[in-house]
C-alpha cells in the first residue's frame, strides 16, 4: 500500500516487492530549497529508511531531520509533510504495514502495549546498521525472499527500538548549521574530519555544533562518521573482492585492528564473514 498523494510532487516511487500485510517501495524524489512542501497521508503504517538525501519531515509525532541511516516513521492515516529547504532531492526504501501485522509486531513485543509510534524518526543509531546495509542491498537487487524478512526486521526494530530523547527541539540555525554538517561528512567521511574542522567549515564553535547536531541528527558527529564509515566499508566488503585492509584505509579508518574490532562489535561478524554472508 503506497502513500496517498495529496499534491503534485517531484517523486517517483517503484514498487519492489509486496507480500501478506506488506510492501516495500523505492522512493526518489527531486525536490530542493526552490519547492513547496505539501501534504501526503501514510496509507498503512510507514518505515522508511533513508538510503541518501537530507529532507525534514512533519507529522503528529514532530518534526525531524531525516539523513542517510535514519528511519521515517509514519503511522497509518496521518498526514505528513516533507521539505527540502537544506538540500535537493533523496532516496528511500519505504516499507508498509497493514493494521494486521502491525499488531502483530507490537504483540510479540515485551512491554509494548498497542501503541503507535512515539517520534517521527529513529536517529542513524549504529545498532540499526545492519538493516541500512540490508536495505541498500535490497534497494539494488529488489530479491523478493530478502524483502519479506527484511520488511518483518523492520517492523519490529521500528517498534523495538526506542525514539530519539533529546532536551529540547532545535533551533531553525542548528538545523540548518546541522544539516550543512551532514552534507559535508556525507561527501568526505573518509577524510581525517574532527568536530573543529566542522565546526569552522559551519561558521559554529565546536560546543555549539555538538549540541546542534545531535539535536538534529540524533547522534553526535563522531558516531555518525563512524557509521558512515561502516556502511560504505559493508557494501564495499559484499560488492566485491578488494582485500579487507584496503577498504578499512580507503573508508577512513587508521589500521586493520580498529576497524576489524568496530565492524565486529556493530555487525556481529568479522569484515571476512559479512562477506561470506553475501
Amino acid at each position: 500500500m503506497s502513500e496517498q498523494s495529496l499534491g503534485p510532487d517531484k517523486t517517483r516511487s517503484l514498487l519492489i516487492a509486496k507480500g501478506q500485510g506488506w510492501q516495500a517501495d523505492e522512493v526518489v524524489c527531486g525536490a530542493g530549497p526552490g519547492d513547496r512542501p505539501f501534504e501526503e497521508q501514510h496509507a498503512w503504517t510507514s518505515v522508511a529508511a533513508v538510503l541518501s538525501g537530507v529532507f525534514s519531515y512533519r507529522s503528529d509525532r514532530g518534526r525531524a531531520l531525516m539523513t542517510p541511516g535514519s528511519l521515517l516513521l509514519g503511522e497509518a492515516g496521518t498526514c505528513f509533510r516533507c521539505g527540502h529547504e537544506h538540500a535537493t532531492g533523496d532516496r528511500c526504501l519505504a516499507f508498509h504495514f497493514a493494521p494486521d501485522l502491525v499488531e502483530e509486531t507490537l504483540s510479540g513485543l515485551a512491554g509494548r502495549g498497542a501503541s503507535g509510534f512515539t517520534a517521527p524518526r529513529l536517529p542513524p543509531l549504529e545498532r540499526l546498521l545492519p538493516l541500512l546495509s540490508r536495505a541498500k542491498r535490497l534497494a539494488g537487487s529488489r530479491d523478493a525472499r530478502e524483502a519479506e524478512a527484511l520488511a518483518l526486521d523492520v517492523a519490529r526494530s521500528a517498534f523495538g527500538v526506542d525514539g530519539e530523547r533529546t532536551s529540547r527541539p532545535p533551533s531553525t540555525r542548528e538545523e540548518a548549521k546541522a544539516a550543512e554538517a551532514v552534507r559535508i561528512i556525507d561527501a568526505a567521511f573518509a577524510d581525517p574530519l574532527t568536530v573543529a574542522g566542522l565546526a569552522a567549515a559551519v561558521g559554529l564553535g565546536r560546543q555549539r555544533l555538538a549540541v546542534a547536531f545531535r539535536r538534529t541528527v540524533g547522534v553526535a558527529p563522531y558516531n555518525y562518521v563512524l557509521r558512515r564509515r561502516l556502511s560504505a566499508a559493508a557494501e564495499r566488503l559484499r560488492a566485491g573482492q578488494e582485500s579487507v585492509l584496503s577498504i578499512a584505509l580507503d573508508v577512513g579508518f587508521g589500521d586493520l585492528s580498529e576497524f576489524t574490532r568496530r565492524f565486529r562489535r556493530h555487525y556481529g561478524v568479522s569484515p571476512g564473514a559479512w562477506r561470506r554472508m553475501r
